[in-house]
């Protein structure tokens, strides 16, 4: 398949030379877009110096406007597929491939990396969060989501042919997930590595959860 890999990303100088030199072990450099989210640090120059495609919003619009800009991309160069990742090095570039190899074996629509499995060393309050949230998900959607708040992402070209979403921040996610199962599209998850090591959130947790609190309610 040909499958592009997205990195929204906010204020990633520090992180993105090490994501990048990982994932370019397991994807060619032409297949790799970072858009930089209106950042402020060196993120756009960061990218373009180790080669990879890089679209910048002038200012900085969230994360769901971010993974709608790469999405857009990608329909317009003829990829198959999709897999987002966090540029934060909270997802490992070397599972990569593992999501490849569940679509070719199941040919699900959207892969979901689960960190849920292993919940070892995940801070408390994003366990009960995450194992919150992908309870409600699961409750709206009916779809066996196993980790609703994942941003490590197979998508399949079908998927991004159908569903956009209008909102802009994290919350994007969920809606995203939420639209896609009305639509009828198959889910799938892996487990993958549940990596916390002190990383700062761009996330601001009351309006967060207030936006996906809208966004379950909302009826599309």
């Amino acid at each position: 398949m040909n499958v592009a890999v997205v990195i929204p990303s906010y204020n990633a100088a520090v992180s993105l030379p090490e994501l990048l030199e990982r994932t370019l072990a397991v994807i060619s450099k032409e297949k790799i877009i970072v858009v930089n989210d209106g950042s402020t640090d060196q993120t756009r120059e960061t990218a373009g110096r180790i080669g990879v495609k890089v679209i910048s919003h002038e200012h900085n619009k969230g994360k769901g406007a971010a993974l709608q800009t790469g999405f857009q991309y990608v329909l317009q160069n003829d990829f198959d597929a999709v897999i987002t990742m966090d540029a934060d090095l909270q997802h490992q570039p070397e599972e990569i491939p593992n999501f490849i190899s569940c679509h070719s074996k199941g040919n699900r629509d959207i892969i979901i990396g689960n960190r849920l499995h292993n919940t070892a060393g995940m801070p408390v309050h994003r366990l009960l969060s995450n194992t919150l949230t992908t309870a409600m998900v699961r409750l709206r959607t009916g779809a066996i989501i196993k980790d609703s708040q994942s941003g490590f992402r197979f998508i399949t070209r079908r998927v991004l042919e159908k569903i956009s979403v209008r909102s802009e921040g994290f919350e994007a996610e969920t809606e995203f997930l939420i639209k896609a199962a009305a639509a009828g599209f198959s889910f799938d998850a892996i487990p993958i590595a549940t990596i916390y090591a002190g990383e700062k959130s761009n996330m601001k947790h009351v309006r967060t959860t207030m936006n996906f609190i809208k966004v379950l309610l909302k009826q599309y």
